[in-house]
C-alpha cells in the first residue's frame, strides 16, 4: 500500500491519501481523543504523540499536529497507523455509532427554502474546493440573515479560514441568496 501525502494551507495539517475510499459519504471530524471513540483509526492516530485533530474525507485523512512537533518526526508513525488499519481491513467508523450520528444530524436539520439553497450552494460550490485543502465546512444554522458554519479538518484553526469565510463563502452566498447578510464561524 502506498500512501501519498499533501500539504494544506494550514501548516499544522497534512492530508494523507491512501489511494482508496476512506468514507463512502460525508465527513467525520475528531477534534480530540474523546470524540475519536467511534473510530478505531482516529483513536490509533491520536495515539501518535503530537496529533491534535483527525478528519476523514471521502478519499483522504487530514491530520493536525501540535506546533512543537515537526512533520518529519510525526509522519512515519502516522503513515504506519494508517497502513496497518487499512491492511487489517477494519471499518473507518464503528457501524453502531455511525447510525446514531446520522440520525442526530437529521433531527437537527432545518428545511426552509433558504436553508436548502444555502446547503445546495455549499455542497456544490464550496465543499468540493475546501475538501481539496483537507477540510470541510458544515452548515450549522441560519438565523436573522446570518449563516453559521463549522470549519473542520485542515480548515479548523487555519490562518486563512477567516478570509475564506468572509471574502469567499459570504460573498458567494450573498450573491445568490439576498436574505444572507453575514457568515459566521461556529467553534
Amino acid at each position: 500500500m502506498f500512501i501519498q501525502t499533501q500539504s494544506t494551507p494550514n501548516p499544522a495539517t497534512m492530508k494523507f491519501l491512501p489511494g482508496q475510499p476512506v468514507l463512502p459519504s460525508g465527513t467525520a471530524d475528531f477534534p480530540d481523543p474523546v470524540s475519536a471513540q467511534r473510530s478505531q483509526l482516529a483513536t490509533r492516530l491520536f495515539g501518535v504523540n503530537g496529533v491534535t485533530r483527525v478528519f476523514f474525507g471521502s478519499d483522504f485523512i487530514a491530520v493536525t499536529k501540535s506546533e512543537s512537533i515537526h512533520w518529519p518526526h510525526i509522519k512515519p508513525p502516522i503513515l504506519g497507523a494508517i497502513m496497518e488499519h487499512f491492511q487489517l481491513g477494519l471499518p473507518i467508523i464503528d457501524p453502531d455509532t455511525e447510525a446514531d450520528a446520522e440520525s442526530a444530524d437529521q433531527a437537527n436539520g432545518q428545511d426552509s427554502s433558504i436553508v436548502r439553497q444555502i446547503k445546495d450552494i455549499l455542497d456544490s460550490r464550496v465543499r468540493p474546493a475546501v475538501a481539496q485543502d483537507g477540510g470541510d465546512i458544515v452548515f450549522h444554522g441560519f438565523e436573522r440573515g446570518v449563516v453559521y458554519l463549522h470549519m473542520q479538518g485542515a480548515c479548523a484553526g487555519c490562518p486563512s479560514s477567516t478570509i475564506t469565510l468572509k471574502m469567499g463563502i459570504e460573498n458567494l452566498l450573498r450573491h445568490y441568496i439576498p436574505e444572507v447578510v453575514e457568515v459566521r464561524p461556529v467553534v
